[in-house]
């Protein structure tokens, strides 16, 4: 059987986790983060590659390049998340399956953050689970695509 390759893509100030706002984060790292989401991926049985960029064009490009190579996109698109049309229309060109994940509840804080232009272009959404929503994400995406 073939194993799924699975992309997960990180926005914006996510390198900072440990340090930024840790009463909304907690006070693991990204590192951390990283390890967490490659132990739930093996529990799984699917291969990961974790991304993270700071700059929208550039995850952009990363969801484009995906086409033809990822099963499927795990995205915290973080801030892009309330901004970006164009990660938005990315995901809806290369249309592969995708869940957005947020590690605190968004729903909760400003009122713009509860805009979410990504939100359009995924199966489905996890918010304010910590890191165990990037798990969780997975096993959606493999319920998902093994239909």
């Amino acid at each position: 059987m073939e194993q799924f390759r699975f992309l997960v893509i990180n926005g914006p100030n996510l390198n900072m986790l440990g340090i930024r706002e840790p009463e909304l984060y907690g006070s693991q790292t990204y590192t951390g983060l990283v390890e967490f989401i490659e132990k739930s991926a093996d529990e799984y049985g699917v291969q990961v590659e974790c991304f993270q960029s700071n700059h929208e064009g550039v995850i952009v490009d990363k969801i484009q390049a995906a086409y033809g190579v990822f099963d499927s996109i795990v995205i915290n698109p973080a801030a892009y998340t309330h901004t970006s049309v164009a990660i938005l229309d990315a995901l809806k060109a290369v249309s592969i399956p995708t869940v957005e994940v947020h590690i605190s509840d968004v729903s909760k804080r400003e009122e713009f953050r509860k805009v979410s232009y990504v939100r359009l272009a995924c199966i489905d959404s996890f918010i304010g689970f910590g890191f165990e929503g990037y798990r969780m994400a997975i096993k959606r995406l493999i319920d998902e695509i093994s239909k």
